[in-house]
């Protein structure tokens, strides 16, 4: 983590040594984690840190790229906008299928790219929808559930080729077919 808030450098250090009180035993007033790295992963981590923009740079291209190449696809959208005041690293890239404009589902999307052998994954399940999580409460309106009925993760890592993203968008084009009202 890194931050220019002493508050919350301190609070994360807290969380990070399992929020043990500062007593003579050990006491817990809070939930706390042992998320501390060891020195070689430190190091590791440092080491990457190096080259942060130009995996971001690689991410963001790799977006653009989709965006062009896949814009022509039938109730295809690319489903992250970039925050006015705001600069998103584009760590994965995610697109939505409309059912009104397109006949293909994420999941038929998900399997005829890997019969292509292409990972894809489906977008990340809401917390109230998973059996850990069943009976506790869910604040808010439907808007997970659709993107999670709508959406799919694609390959976007930063070793991607021009090649790799052109064989991707070629078996999406191929895949996702329009309604037949659109």
């Amino acid at each position: 983590m890194v931050t220019n808030s002493q508050e919350w450098a301190q609070k994360t250090r807290y969380w990070a040594t399992q929020a043990k009180d500062p007593a003579p035993y050990y006491q817990h007033s809070d939930v706390g984690y042992n998320y501390r790295l060891s020195n070689l992963l430190a190091g590791i981590g440092r080491g990457q840190m190096e080259l942060l923009e130009d995996r971001v740079k690689k991410r963001r291209e790799t977006y653009l790229w989709y965006k062009i190449n896949l814009q022509s696809v039938p109730g295809l959208t690319l489903s992250q906008t970039e925050p006015a005041g705001g600069r998103s690293n584009r760590w994965l890239t995610t697109l939505l299928l409309d059912p009104a404009q397109t006949a293909t589902t994420p999941e038929q999307l998900r399997l005829h790219l890997e019969s292509h052998n292409i990972e894809s994954r489906p977008l990340w399940k809401p917390l109230h929808l998973q059996p850990l999580f069943a009976t506790a409460p869910m604040y808010g309106g439907s808007a997970c559930e659709e993107l999670f009925a709508q959406g799919l993760c694609l390959p976007s890592g930063t070793a991607m080729t021009e090649a790799d993203l052109q064989r991707i968008a070629e078996a999406i084009k191929a895949a996702v077919k329009p309604t037949a009202t659109t």
